[in-house]
């Protein structure tokens, strides 16, 4: 350890849900002796490539920066040793950590993870529980080990799922609330007084990695589950169906409870502010939506420019 108990502490994360975490680090009195972040890849719609948040964020604190292509790489390996950090810290890193990584801050690794562990362990934890209509979420702060997101739980934090919010809101918010119990957990660690609560195993369920082509909407589920897979899968992959053969992205949207309507996709309403869609179940009414290319448009604008009218079919399929 340095002086005064602080601990001498090596980052690894990569996006922007890392960021806070990397910041209340900063900030304290703890020492980032360096970040560890994915190699550069093309980004965004230009496919430009540029520098992840946490790197441009440890640049810009002139924090040394590895990018390892392989964590097995002996460069790396010889770097991490040199930097004799006291304890990792891990926020959406995005790769396995090795055994060897795992040994070498003596203290071991601990991870800023976006759910109430054991549920969602894995790569979207959030999106997969806004997904699910889960009403609850949180942050744990858990030990790494070899097994994915199994380690014991050092802290937890819980916060509400609103009804609209998606994945992309409520995931910004978890980075601020996981920063917060980062630093908590960081001083009762350094204090000698951090406890480690086994996982329970038989409570487990997993968050697999989002896959482009889960965005395709089968309208005949009912309108609440749509709503919240529209609202889970907001950034990305974004949910999508098809309108005389073009396919429209569904960005924002609210889901009533009721009986069939009308047959699944049909159009019940497309009128002013109002473009209502029948479901399995229930309607749901969309509130913000986007052609391929174009800018997202409220469903006024939509209804303003584009010839919708009630008994049109939203499709699975072109």
């Amino acid at each position: 350890m340095v002086a005064g108990g602080a601990l001498r502490i090596v980052f690894f994360g990569t996006p922007a849900f890392a960021v806070p975490t990397l910041d209340a680090l900063l900030a304290s009195s703890h020492s980032v002796v360096a970040a560890v972040t994915q190699p550069d890849r093309p980004r965004g719609r230009g496919h430009h490539v540029s520098d992840a948040p946490v790197k441009a964020r440890a640049l810009e604190a002139r924090i040394p920066v590895l990018q390892p292509n392989r964590l097995n790489d002996p460069g790396f390996m010889t770097n991490l040793t040199t930097i004799d950090a006291d304890l990792g810290v891990v926020a959406a890193y995005g790769k396995i950590l090795t055994d060897a990584v795992l040994a070498q801050p003596r203290l071991g690794l601990i991870n800023v993870h976006a759910s109430l562990l054991p549920k969602y362990r894995g790569a979207a934890p959030v999106h997969r529980a806004v997904i699910a209509g889960e009403r609850e979420t949180g942050v744990t702060i858990m030990r790494v080990l070899k097994a994915l997101d199994a380690g014991p739980m050092l802290a937890k934090a819980w916060r509400a799922i609103g009804p609209e919010e998606t994945s992309e809101e409520v995931e910004r918010d978890l980075a601020r609330v996981g920063a917060t119990l980062m630093m908590s957990t960081l001083d009762a660690i350094s204090r000698g007084e951090a406890i480690e609560t086994p996982q329970d195993e038989s409570q487990a369920t997993y968050a697999p990695r989002l896959m482009k082509n889960e965005g395709v909407l089968d309208w005949s589920q009912p309108a609440a589950r749509i709503h919240d897979r529209i609202r889970g899968l907001h950034p990305w992959p974004l949910a999508f169906t098809f309108l005389n053969d073009r396919r429209v992205i569904l960005r924002r949207s609210t889901g009533a409870a009721g009986n069939q309507i009308a047959e699944p996709g049909v159009v019940i309403e497309a009128s002013g502010d109002r473009l209502v869609v029948a479901t399995g179940s229930g309607a749901l009414a969309i509130g913000e939506l986007q052609l391929e290319g174009r800018r997202p448009m409220t469903a006024r604008e939509f209804l303003a420019g584009h010839a919708v009218a009630r008994g049109d079919r939203f499709r699975t399929a072109a």
